[in-house]
């Protein structure tokens, strides 16, 4: 099954990479305004294959995405001095429109995956300019937040971070809502299973942990100037879960109808993925508090779509 990949910088390369070392897909074709760039990351891509698997690596251009099952948007322009931030988004959003105009031509059928920033926002934007059904374009959303969190709760409670069920709902960014309320270790309420071993999970140790998932793209920003590798990774997951229809349950961004009073919203739920996009959004058991963190959330995010021009 053929995976498109349009912008081929760190986080389009370290999606490829990560698809073509789990033999996620068939053949893998990168996209980039610079051919030679896109040529390169290919060829030193398909240079690993031979230890991990039998993924076809390749560069081409729009037309050869066509049958692609899924286009991955990894491409946009980064913010000048002084620029605002809606006038980086408005910039990103013409970007868009020449990409995603190629990327349908070639590949009406595919399922976009959006990943680049600001992340709900251009996932809104994405669905507007192609016009796909909602479900068909999906962002990377908290996937990594969530992953982050389920990591640093692992690390807390000495266990394994895949027996942590925990989710990050709404923005792709400092609005994010961790919840607690619904959280499980194993199958047992995270705070219980906290106390039951001796590791308490109070309020303090709580917010700690969200900071640290908040602030962890700060970190690592900080020292080497971008995140990519887990991204790629989430990336990956979200297109195995497509190509292998494995209705798998992953907090992904989506244009929504509407959430806690607020109207046609990309945000991050649960949500099953398959072979069709998203087959279904799951609202998990809120307390009030994470209610109202949820709709400041939605309204971040909606302040700057409905901003943009289309």
């Amino acid at each position: 099954m053929k995976i498109g990949i349009v912008g081929t910088g760190m986080v389009g390369s370290a999606a490829g990479y990560a698809m073509a070392l789990l033999g996620v897909g068939t053949e893998i074709v990168l996209v980039d305004a610079n051919p030679a760039l896109a040529r390169a990351q290919a060829q030193d891509i398909a240079h690993a294959t031979p230890f991990a698997t039998t993924v076809a690596v390749r560069a081409g251009d729009y037309a050869d995405l066509k049958n692609a099952a899924v286009v991955i948007i990894a491409a946009g322009v980064s913010q000048k001095p002084g620029e605002s931030r809606l006038a980086l988004l408005e910039r990103n959003v013409e970007v868009f429109r020449s990409v995603i105009a190629g990327v349908m031509k070639a590949a009406p059928e595919a399922i976009l995956l959006i990943a680049t920033n600001p992340l709900d926002v251009m996932t809104f934007a994405a669905q507007r300019i192609s016009g796909l059904p909602v479900e068909r374009v999906i962002g990377s959303g908290t996937i990594l937040d969530t992953a982050r969190l389920r990591s640093l709760l692992g690390d807390h409670l000495g266990i394994a971070p895949n027996s942590v069920h925990a989710y990050v709902l709404g923005e792709h960014g400092d609005s994010e809502v961790p919840v607690w309320s619904s959280a499980m270790a194993g199958s047992v309420p995270i705070v219980s299973f906290a106390e039951q071993i001796g590791r308490p999970l109070d309020a303090a140790a709580r917010t700690q942990i969200a900071d640290q998932v908040r602030g962890a793209a700060y970190t690592i920003i900080e020292g080497k100037g971008a995140t990519w590798y887990g991204i790629g990774a989430g990336l990956a997951r979200i297109v195995r879960s497509i190509t292998d229809d494995e209705r798998t349950v992953l907090s992904v961004s989506m244009v929504t109808g509407e959430i806690e009073g607020v109207r046609d919203v990309a945000l991050s739920l649960p949500r099953v993925i398959g072979r069709e996009g998203v087959v279904a959004t799951l609202m998990p058991d809120l307390d009030a508090g994470e209610r109202a963190a949820l709709k400041h959330s939605a309204e971040v995010i909606s302040g700057f779509s409905t901003k943009l021009r289309f």
